[in-house]
């Protein structure tokens, strides 16, 4: 079985935890009087986002790892009308999850857990 890399738990819980974290902060905005505000809703979405694509990226799935690159993405992108500190950190986030998660070493683990439906099916999944 091939070892999960060490920038794969570091990243996908990173991502977890700030999906949790974003969540629970988000909980305090709601309002009683109309709980399903849109850009509530679309910022607890956002944030299920993060803790699915750190979930799966841990699970050994492709795709989890492209959700957490187009997830910074979105963030690079709304923090191009935020302070230009705000825009900075998120282009570096970015740069440096694209890095570590793209690198040969990384990439090989999802290869391998994407092509042997045969033990994936021994495991259950």
């Amino acid at each position: 079985m091939n070892k999960r890399p060490l920038p794969i738990i570091t990243i996908s819980c990173l991502f977890i935890a700030s999906g949790v974290f974003g969540i629970a902060y988000h909980f305090g905005e709601i309002n009683v009087q109309r709980p399903f505000e849109f850009d509530v809703i679309i910022s607890l979405f956002i944030r299920l986002l993060a803790i699915a694509g750190g979930v799966f990226t841990l699970r050994g799935a492709n795709w989890g790892r492209w959700l957490l690159l187009v997830w910074i993405c979105y963030h690079v992108l709304i923090s191009i009308v935020h302070p230009l500190s705000q825009l900075i950190v998120h282009c570096v986030l970015f740069v440096a999850v694209a890095y570590f998660l793209f690198r040969p070493q990384v990439s090989a683990f999802f290869r391998h857990t994407n092509d042997d439906p045969e033990e994936q099916e021994k495991k259950g999944g």
